[in-house]
């Protein structure tokens, strides 16, 4: 869900504000007269949001990930042990 308040609203509730976001995971719109709005996100929200466009900007490697996600949906491919996937991946 989104919060959408205007500045004077937000600077006046702003603890209780930066609480719902981080806690519930709220995005809050501040809406700015004849400005441009402004979201508020938890950090770790951006983070991830900043990290999963990284990892779809090639086509390459956004296709491989949709498609090990449909099969890991689809319960097919192979299984690792957590032991065998650390030596495949060079973690061991």
């Amino acid at each position: 869900m989104t919060i959408s308040t205007n500045y004077t609203q937000a600077r006046m509730n702003f603890a209780r504000l930066l609480d719902r976001i981080t806690q519930d995971r709220e995005v809050v719109i501040i809406e700015r007269r004849g400005q441009e709005e402004v979201a508020m996100i938890a950090a770790s929200e951006l983070a991830s949001l900043t990290e999963t466009a990284y990892l779809l900007r090639s086509p390459a490697n956004a296709e491989r990930l949709l498609s090990a996600l449909g099969k890991a949906i689809k319960n097919e491919g192979d299984t690792l042990s957590i032991d065998d996937l650390k030596l495949e991946v060079g973690l061991d």
